[in-house]
């Protein structure tokens, strides 16, 4: 769950921040309220710029409310990078206006902007131009489809061509459905996508590999492991695999495994969640698992990595069980299904849909004048 934190200055500003906590339910809501206009369920505070320091590389989001100036001048001294920053936005104390200052794609700030306009009914001012003009942008589709980024750079340039009206070329490894317009299923491009399980060597000039995050990785191991020797062995099976350790998006085992601290430490590095499951419902599964004996004998699961990684990804192991000082790794992959328009606001999917089909008639209108 993304953690949010809403800053206010004012009276008028707690008011509305009790209503945008109210109004985000789904994540985790921290309010900050200045001392002299607080009350019980939010955390006073005295100094702005202290706050800010504190709060900036530990929350996901920021929403400030007060003036765009004061928010601006408070985080100038912590900005970093667009791959790192949390989301910034600001709103006004009457509620009217949030404007999403920074990481509003990647961060997704104006995702956060959109649904508090949804919500409370403040008017999102959105500024990215791709936003804007109702345009495809990589950086927001890859977040919205949880794809990891490889080139940065890369993903500007393609940004920079779709608003200059260039072909994009894609290559996708998995299903997909509603491409945008400016999207065509072609190699024969200067700047490309290309969507697989690893950077693919690719024909484009400009080329955004985008990598789905969708590898559980399952783990088991002895009472008292420590955290590095589960990182040592999830990395060495992943490299000798030829699979990435950064899409791994979840870690499954036996829920005898549930308080183990090793294993939970591992999951906190990588920021992501523990799944763990009974012997009985692992062994409920079908399919192809290593059967181990002595496993079976002391936990009543044959193999725990393995239909733990199947269970919970609901797809195919991509890596087989392999023990490295005893730690036992396997891995498996979500189905993954890509889609152009996740991530997007109704009203920017509708624009389009209405280009697509645009192009689509004059694309079929075209063939049946050269007939």
């Amino acid at each position: 769950m993304k953690i949010i934190a809403v800053i206010s200055l004012t009276e008028r500003g707690r008011i509305l921040s009790v209503r945008i906590a109210d109004a985000l339910p789904e994540y985790d809501i921290r309010r900050f309220c200045f001392h002299t206009h607080t009350d019980q369920n939010a955390v006073a505070y005295d100094d702005l710029a202290q706050l800010a320091g504190t709060l900036f590389s530990k929350y996901d989001a920021l929403i400030f409310v007060c003036a765009c100036g004061i928010a601006v001048r408070i985080i100038a001294p912590h900005l970093r990078s667009k791959q790192t920053d949390p989301a910034v936005l600001a709103a006004d104390d009457c509620g009217k206006y949030v404007i999403p200052l920074l990481s509003g794609h990647l961060g997704g700030a104006n995702a956060l902007a959109r649904l508090l306009s949804e919500r409370i009914g403040t008017e999102a001012v959105l500024t990215t131009a791709t936003d804007i003009g109702g345009q495809f942008s990589p950086d927001s589709f890859a977040k919205a489809n949880d794809l990891l980024i490889r080139d940065f750079s890369a993903a500007k340039d393609i940004a920079a061509a779709v608003l200059n009206g260039e072909t994009i070329g894609l290559h996708c490894a998995y299903p997909c459905r509603n491409l945008p317009p400016e999207l065509t299923v072609t190699d024969d491009a200067e700047y490309g996508i290309v969507i697989a399980d690893t950077a693919e060597v690719s024909s484009y000039s400009v080329t955004l590999h985008l990598i789905p995050h969708n590898i559980v990785v399952g783990i088991g191991c002895k009472k008292g492991t420590a955290v590095q020797q589960i990182k040592d062995a999830v990395r060495e099976v992943f490299d000798e695999n030829g699979v990435s350790s950064e899409r791994i998006c979840k870690a499954a085992s036996i829920n005898l495994k549930a308080n183990e601290a090793g294993l939970l430490q591992f999951c906190a590095d990588f920021n992501i969640q523990l799944h763990t499951y009974s012997a009985d419902k692992m062994m409920q599964i079908s399919g192809d698992f290593s059967h181990s004996e002595f496993a079976e004998k002391v936990t009543g699961a044959d193999n725990i990595c393995e239909r733990s990684a199947v269970l919970c990804s609901g797809g195919a192991l991509v890596i087989r069980k392999t023990a490295i000082s005893g730690v036992t790794v396997a891995a498996a992959e979500i189905p993954t299904q890509i889609d152009f328009e996740r991530g997007y606001s109704d009203a920017v999917c509708c624009r389009i849909r209405e280009r697509c089909a645009g192009l689509h008639d004059r694309r079929r209108r075209a063939g049946i004048a050269e007939k």
